[in-house]
């Protein structure tokens, strides 16, 4: 537990305190692909429930798509099991700033084994869903055909962040989620110590990735990042 007690003592970069209580789960978030695309507000405000306040830096909003390998996730008091808690996942994701808690909100969720997304959407709520997905070194790929939406990323991790700008920061630095689940709002908090950035070559990309009428198919992104990850925990839901 020597890694937790380092989470929970690490907590000058967090712009609220830590929740009261014990966590409920420990997770890693590791090899994180990061592209960022600007949208414009009247399209996003449709994907987002009005309950949500939509966040914006110097006017401008954002969608993300996060590339990442899920790895260890288990509750605190057991162990993890791999062939559940071990699996790619690439989620879309947005901006919200309630009650002064700036977070993310879920556009979508594509994971690779079918079990773990079923049990992660039971357990949470969220929107996973099972996708054809295959991960190798510097390359990603997730089909979700349900959906019509596909990924493809040829990339070359660059050096270390040494000075993080403050869209840098207010991309990565978030620290709670927000969701609609069977007419609750709801909201879960996390921690992690912060992201460690390096700058990432993009040399291949192909994305077919339409929601509402915000469409990113082989659209460039305004900004892309890597980590190597972060450890998280998170702690049980809030009703809102």
């Amino acid at each position: 537990m020597s890694n937790i007690k380092s989470l929970l003592s690490d907590i000058q970069h967090r712009p609220y305190p830590l929740p009261q209580g014990e966590f409920q789960y420990y997770q890693e978030w590791n090899r994180a692909v990061f592209l960022h695309w600007k949208v414009d507000y009247e399209s996003l405000r449709k994907l987002v429930p009005e309950v949500f306040n939509l966040d914006q830096i110097d006017g401008d909003y954002y969608i993300s798509i996060v590339a990442f390998t899920m790895e260890k996730i288990r509750p605190r008091l057991l162990p993890s099991l791999s062939f559940l808690s071990n699996f790619d996942e690439v989620n879309t994701r947005t901006y919200i700033e309630n009650d002064g808690k700036k977070g993310v909100f879920f556009i979508n969720i594509e994971g690779q084994k079918l079990l773990s997304c079923l049990v992660a959407k039971e357990l949470s709520g969220l929107p996973y869903q099972k996708a054809n997905m295959r991960r190798s070194y510097g390359q990603y790929d997730s089909q979700l055909d349900s959906k019509n939406l596909k990924l493809h990323i040829d990339y070359e991790i660059g050096n270390p962040l040494k000075q993080k700008t403050n869209l840098d920061l207010w991309l990565t630095e978030r620290y709670c989620l927000y969701l609609q689940h069977k007419g609750q709002n709801i909201r879960y908090d996390i921690h992690h110590k912060e992201w460690e950035i390096n700058d990432v070559k993009i040399e291949n990309l192909e994305t077919k990735y339409k929601f509402g009428t915000i469409d990113f198919t082989n659209r460039q992104p305004d900004l892309t990042h890597y980590s190597k990850g972060v450890e998280v925990i998170s702690w049980k839901k809030v009703i809102l």
